[in-house]
């Protein structure tokens, strides 16, 4: 297995003068060493792509759900949010299975009406692990 740390970090000026806000996001994943350099250059290229536009939808206020305490986290044990384990699963189903992180997410909002695969309840994330075991996703075609 190889290692992926990718992180993505932004400063935007504030309403007070010298003043700035920082908003950063990092993903650490695990990727079968058993991918091409092609293959594994557009698994880097994807999770980049992932972390880069989470910071941007935070600074441009669509943030995922709170969990109403106002962290922004949506970490509430009772929201139910996919955990790690189920999402490094995902993605490595569907790494083997050769759906790209792009067309996951894709499937996720056409699915489960969440913005990625990140935003799924743990109940869907579930639900969509055994979709992927019996190889039932269907991934739209690329355009």
């Amino acid at each position: 297995m190889l290692k992926v740390c990718t992180s993505y970090s932004k400063k935007v000026p504030t309403d007070q003068q010298y003043s700035s806000q920082q908003f950063h996001a990092s993903v650490e994943v695990e990727l079968s060493d058993a991918l091409s350099p092609d293959q594994l250059q557009e698994r880097i290229h994807q999770t980049f792509a992932v972390v880069r536009s989470t910071v941007e939808n935070e600074i441009n206020g669509k943030p995922g759900k709170t969990n109403g305490n106002g962290n922004g986290h949506g970490e509430n044990k009772n929201n139910g949010k996919a955990t790690n384990a189920q999402i490094k699963f995902i993605t490595s189903l569907a790494t083997d299975q050769g759906i790209q992180l792009s067309e996951l997410n894709q499937h996720v909002q056409d699915t489960y009406g969440v913005e990625s695969l990140y935003e799924l309840s743990k109940k869907d994330a579930s639900s969509f692990v055994q979709q992927l075991q019996r190889k039932m996703v269907k991934v739209p075609a690329r355009r």
